[in-house]
């Protein structure tokens, strides 16, 4: 039993970490908090659905569309609304929240609610791990959520693009002096961000079915992680998803499934109460932002 725990315990931290990274990077190098998060990777994850089951793509080539196209829709959302009401903080959070329930309510006008959508496995097979068996896909899901995380951390702390997005959400004005565009910087975040939401969606959704409610869940779960860690921290992105994932393995095995759901709440509650800026996290404006 504690073998088991501890392996889905880890998958379930992959999880939240691929779910979590595209919105922590967001706010990580523009500064502000995208909650169109889950209306993107719902999104992802019909668009890549139709490519592959109705237009008959290869599933490869359905998935790298995917992934440029919510790229593209990122910088979009950006480019189009967000940069009207950039450096209001209450503005930003209604105006992605407002796109992020247009796109869900989008797909529930549409007719998308019955659960005849999935996506299939890209690798197909199990493991066993002593008494624990384990499909290749969760593998595969550990693997890619270390690989981003890994990415993420080097593209922001060891290339000149990653610095100078940094150095724009750290101090936008000292930043502008010395040539860096801020919105160009906040587009670019945004485009990064709605790819990595792809990537989290066409890995993820292969577990289950798409349906709408995941979208407002998924937005739940970024929150709650980045909140935890800390929203530009990404040891502490880290760090937060493995707190939840296991803290939901804990709740779901000595309690009851329905109550790994409270999990997020109480995360964000205790976090804000005791400390703002999360458990690695450095921005003192924390708590006007969320």
């Amino acid at each position: 039993m504690i073998e088991s725990m501890l392996v889905f315990g880890l998958v379930n931290s992959a999880v939240l970490m691929l779910i979590s990274l595209g919105f922590s990077l967001t706010f990580g190098l523009s500064g502000v908090a995208n909650f169109s998060h889950g209306g993107i990777y719902l999104l992802a994850g019909y668009l890549a659905f139709f490519l592959f089951r109705t237009l008959g793509l290869p599933y490869f080539i359905a998935v790298i569309i995917t992934v440029i196209v919510t790229a593209l829709l990122g910088a979009t959302i950006y480019k189009l609304v967000v940069i009207r009401v950039r450096g209001i903080a209450l503005n930003e959070v209604i105006a992605t929240f407002a796109i992020g329930i247009s796109i869900l309510e989008l797909f529930r006008w549409l007719g998308f609610i019955t659960y005849e959508f999935s996506l299939p496995y890209m690798l197909r097979g199990r493991l066993t791990l002593i008494e624990t068996t384990l499909d290749y896909q969760r593998l595969l899901i550990i693997l890619v959520a270390f690989l981003l995380a890994v990415f993420l951390w080097v593209f922001t702390h060891r290339t000149r693009i990653g610095l100078a997005l940094l150095g724009m959400a750290q101090d936008e004005y000292t930043a502008l002096s010395v040539g860096i565009d801020s919105d160009w910087a906040a587009t670019y975040s945004f485009a990064l961000g709605g790819a990595f939401a792809a990537i989290a969606a066409v890995m993820i959704l292969p577990l289950g079915i798409i349906n709408i409610n995941i979208g407002y869940e998924v937005l739940l779960i970024a929150l709650a992680v980045t909140v935890l860690g800390g929203l530009e921290s990404t040891k502490g992105l880290i760090l937060g998803c493995i707190i939840l994932g296991y803290a939901q393995i804990f709740t779901s095995t000595f309690f009851a499934p329905h109550w790994k759901e409270a999990v997020y709440l109480a995360a964000i509650l205790i976090v804000l109460a005791v400390k703002p800026s999360g458990l690695l996290g450095k921005f003192k404006e924390l708590e006007e932002r969320v």
